[in-house]
């Protein structure tokens, strides 16, 4: 399947996510227990959490294949069928598991939709903000219905860096060293819990840049649509496309700093072991 997809399916592909992201969302918002560090409806707060994922992915892929049951569709918890049509769903029915776990509102739902290969549709739902981000390919950003533009130029010791940080301990040693070479050259760091919302908020102003190592396509897939629809750049390695190895974005000047930065400290790579 090659070729750019109608706008009539873009809009059809747009209203399926909104609509997807948003059950999801008050599925997740509201059958969370009030207090889940002391949750008794299962053997562990781990439980009720994967429960929760489980179910959300659950309903986003059966409204979906409601809707388009040609489409392929690939999910963190492991929903993965080709599909016929050309267009792939790309889901993540809980980015922010810990925040969500934790009671801390950086939490929400990514649906993106490729057509072939390449993302068209991105929506991303933050129940706790009430905020819904959004983005159509060559037809921008929104925040609800307000258009979204990155930040103006800045130098990079002006610049508010986001990143995040995987679960293996030799990956987390050595993206701690790279955080110890990119916080001195910028404004300041910050790790919010979730990529997915990172790039949303990229394009929203409210970060001039995010960067992370070891991310699958299901969290930055509409994030990363979003982030360059308001007018972010993203990649990975210096000539790269944005993948698990490295994932960059932010406004255009940022980037153009950041990235070689992160290329010199070795983000791209779990330390010696796997440089």
């Amino acid at each position: 399947m090659t070729g750019e997809p109608t706008e009539e399916l873009k809009k059809e592909l747009l209203e399926l996510a909104l609509a997807a992201a948003r059950q999801a969302g008050a599925l997740l918002r509201d059958g969370r227990p009030a207090d889940l560090a002391v949750a008794k409806v299962k053997s562990s707060p781990i439980d009720v959490v994967t429960e929760m994922d489980l179910a959300a992915e659950k309903l986003i892929t059966g409204f979906l294949s409601e809707h388009r049951p040609a489409d392929g569709l690939l999910g963190e918890e492991g929903a993965s069928t080709e599909g016929t049509s050309g267009v792939r769903w790309v889901i993540d029915p809980l980015d922010g598991t810990v925040n969500y776990l934790y009671g801390l509102p950086s939490w929400g739902v990514s649906v993106a939709a490729e057509y072939a290969g390449r993302a068209v549709v991105g929506v991303v739902e933050v129940p706790m903000r009430g905020e819904t981000f959004r983005a159509v390919a060559g037809g921008g950003a929104r925040l609800g219905d307000v258009p979204l533009s990155c930040r103006a130029a800045a130098p990079l010791d002006q610049a508010l860096v986001a990143t995040g940080f995987g679960y293996l301990q030799a990956r987390r040693a050595h993206q701690a060293e790279v955080a110890a070479r990119v916080i001195p050259r910028v404004r300041d760091v910050r790790r919010g819990g979730s990529a997915a919302i990172d790039l949303c908020d990229v394009a929203a102003g409210r970060l001039d840049a995010f960067y992370e190592r070891g991310l699958n396509p299901w969290d930055y897939a509409a994030g990363d649509l979003i982030a360059r629809e308001a007018g972010a750049l993203t990649g990975g390695r210096p000539g790269r496309p944005a993948s698990g190895e490295l994932l960059v974005a932010g406004s255009p000047a940022v980037f153009a700093s950041l990235q070689p930065l992160l290329e010199e400290a070795g983000a791209w790579h779990d330390g010696d072991a796997g440089a």
